[in-house]
C-alpha cells in the first residue's frame, strides 16, 4: 500500500491513466472489429472504408503508447492485404 504522499499521488495517477488507456484500447478494438465484420460480409467498399477509418485510430494508439508501432504496422498491412484480396476475388 502507498505510504508517502508521492506514492499515493502516483497511485492516483496510475488509476487515471489505466482508465484512459482502457477506453482508448476499447475504441481501437471497436474499429478493428468493424473492419473484420466488413471483411466477413465480403463487401469490399465497406471493408476499405472501415480500414480507412481504423488507420488513424491505430496510429493514435501508437502515439499514445498503447500499442507498439510494429504491431500496428503489421495489423494494417495484413488487413489491407485482406481488403485487396476481396477486390481481386470479386
Amino acid at each position: 500500500m502507498a505510504n508517502t504522499a508521492q506514492s499515493k499521488k502516483r497511485a492516483r495517477q496510475s488509476e487515471g491513466r489505466y482508465a484512459v488507456n482502457k477506453a482508448r484500447r476499447s475504441r481501437i478494438r471497436t474499429f478493428l472489429r468493424k473492419v473484420e465484420e466488413a471483411l466477413a460480409s465480403g463487401q469490399q467498399d465497406a471493408a476499405a472504408l472501415a480500414l480507412k477509418n481504423a488507420q488513424p485510430e491505430l496510429a493514435r494508439g501508437v502515439s499514445k503508447g498503447i500499442l507498439h508501432k510494429n504491431t500496428v504496422a503489421r495489423k494494417i498491412s495484413r488487413l489491407a492485404s485482406r481488403v485487396k484480396a476481396i477486390a481481386t476475388a470479386a
